[in-house]
């Protein structure tokens, strides 16, 4: 089973095209050592033909590009990309659905019927793929039944409801839904070896914890390293947790949730960080803390073989 980075960023991307932050425009001038990131997403593939894409960024044309086993020309119209599941409904996670409108069949889309809710009101993405190749909505139940996804033979994917925060133009945004967010449990059949994937986490609560510890690779939350930093940098008057994420430093935040699971041998991998988030500098002491801890960062491109 291969894992495939195709976006590590948070929404915006890295440099954020209207950032003058210290990151953003360290990267621009060549200042920091620092590497750009298009928006979060990741690709799932049994054989490395067919791929499972999960959450379609608004960076995905370019993300193809650059990943050329999900554009393998097999015939006059192709693509590697054999279905979409998204694990919320947030712009990021969700505008790159509008560039696959010219396929010649229906998109089949794995979504809660939260985020599916969504998708045909607050941000209608469904009804306007409906003109085009149109959805063909598969819905995660989120009632302990493994995803059947026919794509990817010999890999089980479980879904696991998590508090984080539907998008602002949700119906629900502040009355929150079972199913506004999720994480993925992704396991190679053959190997037993596990994923565990939450780009945006809210909250640590006990069934995450579980899957956490019995992961083998855990693609994890790594948005902010501060619970204040956007309003430290004047940026947003919104905390980490405002925005349904858990921060990296301090007392119950990501680093030492992470140390908590043990000593067993996980990849431990921070993915969707946010443009201003200190772990982006590469030589900074903030990623030496990481390191420490075992922590990677991810980035556009990395892949793993589970």
């Amino acid at each position: 089973m291969k894992i495939k980075v195709l976006g590590s960023s948070a929404g915006g991307g890295f440099p954020q095209w209207n950032c003058n932050c210290r990151n953003c425009d360290g990267v621009r001038r060549g200042t920091i050592k620092a590497t750009r990131r298009t928006q979060s997403s990741i690709a799932v593939s049994a054989n490395g033909e067919d791929w499972l894409l999960v959450n379609a960024s608004p960076d995905l044309l370019a993300q193809i590009a650059a990943n050329p086993e999900l554009q393998p020309a097999r015939r006059a119209r192709d693509s590697g990309i054999a279905a979409v599941l998204v694990i919320d409904a947030q712009i990021d996670h969700v505008t790159g659905l509008l560039m696959l409108r010219e396929r010649d069949t229906p998109l089949p889309l794995y979504a809660t019927n939260a985020v599916w809710q969504d998708l045909c009101s607050g941000f209608p993405v469904a009804p306007i793929l409906s003109h085009y190749c149109g959805v063909e909505h598969r819905r995660i139940a989120l009632d302990g039944a493994p995803l059947a996804i026919d794509a990817l033979g010999g890999v089980q994917i479980d879904a696991l409801p998590l508090s984080s925060k539907a998008p602002p133009y949700s119906p629900h945004r502040n009355a929150p839904e079972r199913g506004d967010n999720i994480g993925l449990v992704i396991t190679n059949r053959q190997t037993g070896k596990r994923v565990f994937y939450a780009p945006g986490l809210g909250a640590i609560e006990a069934h995450v914890l579980a899957a956490m510890r019995e992961a083998d690779l855990l693609l994890v939350d790594g948005t902010l390293w501060t619970a204040d930093e956007m309003i430290r940098l004047e940026l947003s008057k919104k905390t980490a947790a405002d925005m349904g994420h858990l921060q990296q430093s301090g007392p119950g935040g990501m680093i030492e949730v992470l140390d908590s699971l043990g000593a067993h041998n996980a990849r431990k991998v921070l993915i969707h960080i946010n443009n201003t988030n200190p772990i982006l500098v590469e030589d900074g002491p903030e990623r030496r803390i990481l390191t420490e801890h075992g922590i990677e960062v991810a980035y556009d491109g990395m892949t793993f073989e589970i």
